[in-house]
């Protein structure tokens, strides 16, 4: 991956990690929606750093309740924007999950990073077990699917030991799978928003990019009851690529 998709891949297959043995937790995670440790309107800043020279920085935000196919979801996008020389990367990603169950039902990509501008939408249908192509074309997809939006706020409602490994096979695509992260120790760290005690995971994905394996990538999330997540930090061919939390916001 050149270093045009890197801020987006950020986002894109950036923390698709959940547990092998965990099926009465995802249970527990799917009941009320008002246990969850987000609501509608949180909005999370960040700031990017790609090597010694790139600058940029994301927002991801539970914007709304919105409507897909007469059912009710959470609707949630992650902006990213940057520079790397003359490099500038403005990218949009969006997935609307069921507030329930976070199964996704749609995940949109807006891409303009330089030359390369990539505009698609997935309709992922869980109930019959297919997603659509941008072309509109039919591709099987897994028992409750989820895509890279949705998976990042399901991780957000599992219990997570230190020590142990976790796999799923639930990204919507299923030659991604699995996916897999190992809870690596607890520590308090600095960001910009502040010091947190912090969860730290150590993800890994069948697909080249940030967490590939190799990457050593971690990826830091609060021990609280908001279980954001904090800082992410990889190793690319070119350096090292560092996400970290700037700011939380909440109406």
């Amino acid at each position: 991956m050149g270093t045009g998709r890197l801020f987006g891949a950020a986002m894109g297959i950036a923390l698709l990690m959940a547990p092998v043995d965990a099926q009465a937790q995802e249970g527990s995670a799917g009941g009320d929606v008002t246990r969850r440790p987000f609501a509608i309107g949180e909005r999370l800043h960040y700031s990017v750093r790609v090597g010694p020279l790139g600058r940029g920085s994301a927002v991801m935000e539970l914007r709304k309740m919105d409507t897909v196919r007469g059912r009710q979801v959470y609707h949630s996008t992650f902006r990213i924007n940057g520079s790397l020389l003359f490099f500038k990367v403005e990218d949009l990603y969006e997935s609307w999950f069921d507030p329930n169950t976070m199964v996704s039902l749609r995940y949109h990509q807006n891409i303009d990073q330089g030359s390369y501008e990539r505009d698609r939408t997935y309709e992922i249908i869980a109930e019959r077990g297919v997603y659509l192509e941008p072309d509109q074309r039919e591709v099987p997809t897994v028992e409750r699917p989820l895509d890279d939006g949705a998976f990042l706020y399901f991780l957000r409602t599992i219990p997570l030991e230190v020590g142990r490994t976790y796999s799923w096979n639930r990204y919507f695509k299923p030659d991604r799978n699995p996916v897999r992260v190992t809870v690596a120790r607890k520590e308090r760290i600095r960001v910009p928003a502040g010091e947190f005690d912090a969860i730290v995971l150590h993800p890994s994905i069948k697909a080249k990019g940030i967490f590939a394996e190799g990457a050593n990538a971690e990826v830091w999330i609060a021990d609280d009851d908001t279980r954001v997540m904090l800082q992410m930090r990889t190793r690319m061919p070119f350096g090292a690529v560092t996400f970290q939390l700037r700011s939380i916001e909440k109406n």
